[in-house]
C-alpha cells in the first residue's frame, strides 16, 4: 500500500494476477480510513508522494499499467525482505 498525507492506495498481489490491483484509492477521509485498515490489519505502509497521486488516478479493481511495474516490482521487493528479517 502506498500513502502520503492525504492520498492513500491499495495494492494486492498475488501469483495468479499478471500484475498488482488496484483494490482502494482515495483522498481525505477515505484514505485516512485505507490507512487505518492497514495499520490495523498489519499491511506495510510505504510513503512515495508521486506514486500515490499516479496510483489514485487509477480505478479500483484496475491492474496497474506496464509503465509502473519496475516502481512496483522494488517496492514488492524492499515488503518482502521488511518481512522476512522480523
Amino acid at each position: 500500500m502506498t500513502v502520503q498525507s492525504e492520498t492513500a492506495v491499495a495494492l494486492r498481489y498475488t501469483e495468479d494476477l499478471p500484475a498488482p490491483l488496484v483494490v482502494a484509492a482515495g483522498k481525505g477521509r477515505l484514505a485516512e480510513a485505507i490507512a487505518r485498515i492497514a495499520r490495523e490489519t498489519g499491511v506495510t505502509l510505504v510513503q512515495d508522494a508521486d506514486l500515490a497521486e499516479t496510483l489514485v488516478r487509477l480505478d479500483v479493481n484496475t491492474i496497474i499499467p506496464e509503465s509502473l511495474y519496475e516502481v512496483i516490482a522494488e517496492i514488492l521487493a524492499f515488503v518482502r525482505r521488511l518481512r522476512t528479517e522480523t
